[in-house]
This record gives C-alpha cells, sequence and structure tokens, in this order.
C-alpha cells in the first residue's frame, strides 16, 4: 500500500493531493459536520474532509440537500476547521448560492473561506457552471467539481439512480471533466457513475478524481461518515461498505444507561462526590 506521501505532510495541500495523484497514492477522503468528528478524522490521518452539504440529510432530518443555507454551511465548516491540523478542508457551497450568478458564486465562496477558515470549495455541474468557477478561481480559492449523481440536481432528474450510463450522457460527462479541469479545478468528485467510465475520465484528465459508487480506478474515495459508522442505518446502497455499527451500539449504551438511572445503579458511590 503507498501512503508514504500522505504519512508524511503535516498538512495536505492542494499541491499533495496533485503529488499523490501523480505517484499513484490513493486519496481518502470523509464527511464531517463537527468538532469533535473533525478531530477524530484528522487523528487517523484522514487526506481530506468534506464539509458536505449532506449535513442536510444526516444533521438536520432533510430528504434532500436543497434546504440548507450557506450561513449553516459556514457553522458546520467552522466547527470541523477548529478541530483540523493536517486534513485538507472541502466545503459544500449549497443550492442556490453559485448556479446561474457568477458574482454570487464569488460573494458565496469568499463568505466560505473568510469565516470558516477552509481550504476550498466544491460545487456541483459541469460546462454550465465554469463562469462561477473562473469568478472563484480569480480570488484564489480553490475549487473541487462534481460530476454524476449531483444531488442538488434530484428535483431535475427525479431519481437517485446511477447516471450516465447511457453514450450520450457519458461523452457529455468525459467532457465536462476536461472542461472542469481547463478551467481550473484542482479535483473532481465522480457519484455513482459506471466504473469503466470513472476509468475513463480519470485517464483522460491529469487532477485527482475522487470516486463514489463509482468503482476503485479513480484517484481517491469518498463516503459520508454516518453511513459507513452505521449512524444512518436506513440507507444502504451497492456502494457503501459499513465499516462500524455504531448506530446499534449507540442504541444499546443508551438503553443501559437508562436501565442503571432507573435502577438506582448510576451513580454509583465511586461517581458521585
Amino acid at each position: 500500500m503507498a501512503d508514504y506521501l500522505s504519512s508524511n505532510v503535516n498538512k495536505v495541500t492542494t499541491n499533495v493531493l496533485q503529488r499523490m495523484r501523480n505517484e499513484g497514492e490513493k486519496i481518502a477522503m470523509l464527511t464531517a459536520y463537527d468538532y469533535s468528528t473533525a478531530k477524530l478524522l484528522d487523528l487517523a490521518k484522514i487526506d481530506i474532509i468534506l464539509v458536505g452539504d449532506s449535513a442536510a440529510n444526516v444533521m438536520a432530518g432533510y430528504k434532500t440537500t436543497l434546504p440548507i443555507t450557506l450561513d449553516n454551511m459556514i457553522y458546520h465548516a467552522s466547527s470541523v476547521v477548529r478541530a483540523v491540523e493536517r486534513a485538507f478542508v472541502v466545503v459544500d457551497m449549497p443550492f442556490g448560492t453559485y448556479q446561474g450568478n457568477s458574482k454570487e458564486a464569488l460573494h458565496s465562496a469568499i463568505r466560505i473561506m473568510k469565516e470558516s477558515g477552509a481550504d476550498a470549495v466544491k460545487l456541483e455541474g459541469g460546462e454550465e457552471v465554469s463562469e462561477s468557477i473562473d469568478r472563484i478561481l480569480s480570488a484564489g480559492i480553490p475549487v473541487m467539481g462534481h460530476l454524476g449523481l449531483t444531488p442538488q440536481s434530484i428535483n431535475k432528474f427525479g431519481t437517485y439512480a446511477v447516471r450516465a450510463t447511457d453514450e450520450k450522457e457519458a461523452e457529455k460527462l468525459l467532457h465536462d471533466a476536461q472542461i472542469l479541469e481547463k478551467h481550473g479545478c484542482f479535483a473532481l468528485v465522480l457519484e455513482k457513475i459506471p466504473a469503466d467510465l470513472a476509468k475513463r475520465v480519470t485517464e483522460a484528465i491529469n487532477i485527482p478524481t475522487i470516486g463514489i459508487g463509482a468503482g476503485h480506478d479513480t484517484s481517491g474515495q469518498v463516503l459520508v461518515f454516518h453511513d459507513m459508522m452505521g449512524i444512518t442505518q436506513q440507507f444502504s446502497p451497492r456502494f457503501l461498505r459499513r465499516y462500524s455499527n455504531l448506530g446499534e451500539e449507540i442504541i444499546t449504551a443508551v438503553s443501559n444507561y437508562i436501565h442503571d438511572v432507573k435502577a438506582v445503579d448510576f451513580p454509583n458511590e465511586k461517581e458521585q462526590y
């Protein structure tokens, strides 16, 4: 396993991520939305922490990512940044803060960077958001792209099914990836697309690709922390591997606490002053 580069840096940067891609070292990325979780991920030496708009789902209980606001994202991002010393922190730009208005996109990105202290922003879409990308990059703010299944467009597509399964959509995705690289994105997330297409895209561009449901030929992988740890139990797509079952462990622990309180077993004499 090639992990020499990432394990020997004090702070992950866009330059480090590009070197990892060039040298064949896979990039590990997870979401976090709060200080305590981010601290643990950073201690484990995760390469990238994504403050995802998936916070709308796992933190706020919304059915889609659309309702979360810029202020919400800045709050979560600030909490994460205060915990992190090593990881590269990327913040999702929420729905409505960059689509169709490049000046609004620049204003939103500047707010995220100034108020949270994050390292970069991420936005969904291809050629149609290139003007917004140009404006954001003009301020020196790194931009990560996102192609394939783009959750902020759920009402357009009407489904969370695998994207780009037909050749026409696949060619557009490949074209969009090249456009995003040309406009200066430092990396791309490829979500829920066929593995062979993700491989084609990864080989066609020179910047890192981060897959989620996109096979193992991308430059790295990302999962939602609450999903891979088994905290969210109602979500189990094919691409998800659960590394723990914290949901059941938490329920058991809380049940034991309730029992001990009601049985006057907690606190005992050693647990009081």
